[in-house]
């Protein structure tokens, strides 16, 4: 059996999301697609919209054969950690013959030109890196500098602008620190681009996506295309919806609306003051993400919370982008340290294979992965008492995240709460 890995988020899945499924079994050859998939955090810092489950049902409708969890830590990471948990976790099953992402440019050898270059980091690069930092530039302009000197290729600075080229080139450095034989494929993104706020013919963002839903049964008013200011309805807005999702994710926003999402940073905010409350900057630093400045800037500004995305902003400097506060503010709420980090990385990177949900027709892959994983693969938490103590470490932190998700999504909805160990495994 042929497998072809894709490492996501789902947030929510939508047409361009159906595209690199079909798109990735036919490039690849493969017999089905194993998907690796961010739980209830994502990697720019924030809840997902929807719950993990949710998210898998639609992947698994939509073509996926299987989804593994990817373990917070990773999935709340930078790219590069991000990268890494997914690389190595898809590579530590024994049965993944390809790997395939979407980006800006498509050039795949030109993206391993570059990920080589910064997997190598060859003295003149160093040099060049160090001497454009000492301009006060910013890391990601000094590095395009460095890059664009080392390669010869002016290419590579425009590539370097683009949020899935710089993934898809932190997928194939993960491949190489693994020395992985998984061979990678990578295919052009269609549509609107990735931070793009507006719907757009059939594939637009998710960021589009989500910003429609904010709306949902609400009395806030948008623009669309147009001059009118209009409000929205919910139905309103799963018209709008109605090329943007395929049919089945369409009719599971209908049947979930209100009871398992919309989940927003601001749901968490009491959660987030309480665990600041308790903390002072020596204890912050402890904490993915979490620089001296940044912990001593928290601790100093908590006078001024109001709510979780205010201070998110209200922490942002010319230093410190949005999306590095997000995250070091949501390791901080979920209690992800450096120092456990550095374990899991420097013992194997992962411990288990975590599934949330697979097609009957494809079970031959948990099959397969029985067979030649070199990790268990956990259908329920009560296989854990089997880990090692690092893994069980891991996996503890991935519930609690869990819990914690289900516990702000069950108080906000007024549904009943079922703890992770209760929850099913999706099987469509």
């Amino acid at each position: 059996m042929k497998i072809v890995g894709l490492i996501t988020e789902y947030n929510p899945f939508h047409n361009g999301h159906l595209y690199h499924i079909h798109e990735s079994l036919r490039i690849t050859g493969a017999d089905a697609a194993l998907v690796v998939m961010s739980g209830d955090y994502v990697q720019r810092g924030t809840p997902a919209i929807m719950p993990k489950r949710l998210r898998t049902e639609m992947a698994l409708y939509c073509g996926a054969g299987a989804v593994l969890e990817l373990p917070v830590c990773y999935a709340t990471g930078s790219a590069e950690f991000f990268a890494l948990g997914a690389i190595s976790l898809l590579d530590s099953l024994g049965i993944v013959d390809s790997v395939c992402f979407g980006s800006e440019c498509s050039d795949l050898p030109l993206l391993q030109k570059i990920a080589g270059l910064l997997v190598d980091e060859p003295e003149q690069y160093r040099e060049i890196l160090r001497h454009e930092l000492k301009l006060g530039k910013s890391f990601p302009a000094a590095r395009q500098t460095a890059v664009v000197f080392c390669t010869g290729d002016p290419r590579c600075a425009d590539i370097l602008k683009d949020p899935n080229n710089i993934l898809g080139i932190e997928y194939l450095k993960a491949l190489k620190k693994c020395g992985s034989s998984i061979r990678p494929y990578t295919i052009r993104r269609k549509g609107a681009g990735y931070h793009s706020s507006q719907l757009d013919g059939l594939y637009s963002s998710a960021s589009a996506i989500r910003s429609l839903l904010a709306y949902s049964s609400s009395s806030i008013h948008t623009e669309f295309a147009g001059d009118d200011s209009t409000e929205l309805s919910f139905s309103d807005i799963l018209n709008e919806l109605g090329n943007q999702v395929p049919k089945k994710c369409l009719e599971l926003l209908s049947d979930f609306h209100k009871i398992q999402y919309p989940v927003y940073q601001n749901y968490f905010s009491l959660i987030l003051k309480y665990k600041l409350l308790n903390k002072h900057p020596k204890s912050l630093v402890r904490y993915m993400d979490v620089s001296p400045e940044l912990a001593a800037r928290i601790c100093t500004s908590l006078n001024d919370f109001f709510n979780y995305k205010q201070f998110a902003g209200l922490l942002k400097t010319k230093e410190l982008t949005q999306t590095r506060i997000n995250r070091a503010l949501l390791h901080i709420m979920l209690g992800i340290k450096k120092d456990s980090v550095s374990e899991y990385m420097n013992s194997g990177y992962n411990f288990y294979a975590r599934l949330l949900g697979f097609r009957k027709d494809c079970s031959q892959i948990l099959t397969e992965i029985s067979k030649k994983s070199s990790l268990p693969l956990l259908t329920k938490l009560a296989e854990s008492r089997e880990l090692c103590e690092l893994g069980q470490r891991m996996l503890r932190d991935d519930i609690l995240a869990s819990n914690l998700y289900t516990s702000v999504v069950t108080d906000k909805f007024k549904t009943a709460f079922l703890n992770e160990y209760k929850q099913r495994i999706i099987k469509i």
